[in-house]
């Protein structure tokens, strides 16, 4: 079985996920940490835990969910991976820190881009990959059916829904892919977002005030 730690990070609150085998083999999800402080605080729990990372995945690439990338790729050496519709956010990363008044230093680079419908594998543990655009265009769930539970970064929240009003954001696409790509969900999965705290499919489709079922 996977295990998922979770983290707040950065100004925004976002939430970064490690998640780790019984091989102590690991993968890290959204990295956000703003600073070294916040960079120490994910490599303290990897050390504690003798976790070998393995490679870094991204739900997308907003700048609150990449501030951490290129740390962990000079620390361990490791791969990137995004949608490769997620380019283009990867692209005016520095502009978007700018705006923010953030310091980045450079724009992390993507060593291979993920794609919907396929599987990724950590050991014999399967993570499914879901394409959910409206947020962001290549919006990525990661489902875990074992577990009975998804990771679905900036598209559902407890009790809200992801912002459109950014670059490549769309409200009616991202109503449409909660409705497809979460709400088909068992009820029962509980959802790590990427800002907030924990929920369930059930849960939002009863009572989100955004979308319901």
């Amino acid at each position: 079985m996977l295990q998922i730690q979770s983290f707040t990070f950065n100004p925004f609150q976002e939430n970064t996920y490690l998640l780790y085998n019984e091989e102590q083999k690991c993968w890290i999800i959204d990295p956000g940490m703003y600073g070294a402080a916040e960079t120490q605080v994910l490599l303290d729990f990897i050390t504690l835990h003798q976790l070998q990372p393995q490679q870094i995945i991204n739900t997308h690439a907003h700048i609150d969910h990449i501030l951490g990338i290129n740390a962990l790729k000079q620390i361990y050496d490791i791969p990137f991976g995004v949608h490769q519709l997620e380019q283009p956010l990867l692209n005016n990363a520095m502009g978007s820190a700018m705006m923010f008044g953030l310091q980045l230093g450079v724009a992390p680079r993507a060593d291979f881009f993920i794609k919907e419908g396929s599987d990724l594998l950590l050991g014999e543990e399967k993570l499914e990959l879901r394409l959910a655009p409206g947020h962001s265009p290549g919006s990525i769930i990661f489902y875990y059916p074992k577990g009975e539970w998804a990771i679905s970064g900036d598209v559902l929240f407890q009790g809200s829904i992801g912002r459109t009003d950014l670059p490549g954001g769309h409200h009616d696409t991202l109503l449409q892919s909660i409705r497809e790509q979460v709400y088909t969900l068992p009820d029962n999965t509980r959802i790590y977002a990427g800002h907030g705290g924990l929920t369930t499919v059930g849960i939002e489709k009863r009572s989100n005030p955004f979308i319901q079922a």
